[in-house]
């Protein structure tokens, strides 16, 4: 099971409408493929999605770490040598979800290597998850007709609003246009992207409390140091940590800090590996964990849904697993699917996905 080649391909794949958020917005998705090749012909695939205003990654840097850094340093060694594997590449600061792909297409590997689904080999909990979809940026009565969609089509019933980027009173007239239109009976919650200061967002919680509000997501800066733990100590719900907690150390330092009582592991940033790690960890400080969404196309979000029906705890709550829904197309040979609310693993060993070819010579961008 020796590691003979790791190659990274970029490609890009258009969104049909684009995603609107506090630090940023999405049009195109310019990821890049990983692969793991092993020495019997075994192919290990993965996602790593650039976001340069979370993680100071790109695109061409994430190609060149994996290709000039990462790939030198781990060809020869073995697909169970995981832990060595994750001290090499840590070798290097930052580049998160270029380690994190390499270590999950490593798991792809090993999983079709010995031919078990890779749920099973992170935990086995459950094979299907409940799904939440991401809402970005529009006026009220377009995300709250958005949202009557997406319940229509899918079944989805769990709803992540985007807010932050506008003046409160617009964002409050947003969450409450969502309530009116999927009734009582839905789940909805904020991300803030950091995007409101401490005061900004106390005074939005307060407006929205008659609205059931599950949790709210980084609705202010971690950095803000004392006003973050001002806020999380008044707020009524659970408050979740997403990009100020991209470590096990960070998820250690912000929980005892005060500065958030829940986290959003990410499979895009933490891989299987540390991810593992986050979600015990959380479990041993009780810690309530979400599965989130880095805006993953089919590949990663198969990689988030494995890693969210394996345990326990991720499998608690709704995963945000729809997001690829507004792309264009994408590079898998069948596509995932969402029925009555839910998505459930495939049954192959690994991922149990596959590239179509044909797709991935069209988008690549290294032609």
């Amino acid at each position: 099971m020796k590691i003979t080649r790791v190659r990274a391909i970029p490609f890009a794949i258009p969104y049909r409408k684009p995603l609107h958020f506090a630090s940023g917005h999405i049009d195109v998705a310019d990821h890049v493929l990983v692969e793991v090749v092993t020495e019997d012909g075994i192919i290990g695939i993965a996602e790593a999605p650039p976001r340069p205003y979370t993680y100071g990654e790109t695109q061409a840097s994430i190609v060149a770490v994996i290709e000039t850094v990462f790939a030198p340093a781990i060809v020869g060694m073995s697909l169970l040598g995981r832990e060595q594997v994750r001290e090499k590449l840590n070798r290097t600061v930052g580049n998160p979800t270029a380690k994190a792909a390499i270590d999950m297409a490593m798991w792809d590997a090993w999983g079709k290597t010995v031919d078990r689904p890779l749920h099973e080999l992170l935990g086995g909990y459950t094979d299907h998850l409940n799904v939440s979809h991401m809402l970005g940026f529009a006026d009220p009565a377009v995300m709250a007709d958005e949202a009557l969609r997406i319940t229509g089509e899918y079944g989805i019933t769990s709803f992540k609003i985007k807010v932050g980027r506008r003046p409160i009173d617009l964002d409050i007239a947003v969450c409450r246009a969502i309530r009116e239109a999927v009734g009582d009976g839905a789940e909805l919650y904020l991300d803030g992207n950091r995007g409101w200061t401490a005061s900004e967002a106390a005074t939005a919680l307060r407006r929205m409390e008659d609205l059931g509000l599950s949790r709210v997501e980084e609705l202010c800066p971690a950095d803000d140091v004392l006003g973050r733990r001002w806020l999380v100590r008044q707020s009524p719900i659970p408050f979740v940590a997403d990009e100020s907690v991209p470590t096990p150390a960070d998820v250690t330092r912000e929980i005892l800090a005060g500065a958030a009582t829940a986290v959003s592991i990410k499979t895009a940033r933490t891989g299987f590996s540390d991810s593992l790690r986050v979600a015990h960890l959380a479990e041993g400080l009780g810690v309530e964990v979400v599965i989130g969404n880095q805006i993953d196309g089919q590949i990663g979000t198969a990689c988030s849904l494995a890693f969210g029906a394996s345990q326990r705890t991720t499998a608690h709550h709704a995963a945000e697993l729809s997001n690829y829904l507004d792309m264009s197309d994408d590079l898998l040979t069948e596509r995932l699917r969402i029925t009555d609310g839910k998505m459930s693993v495939r049954p192959g060993p690994g991922l149990g996905i596959a590239i179509d070819p044909a797709k991935l010579e069209h988008y690549r961008t290294d032609n």
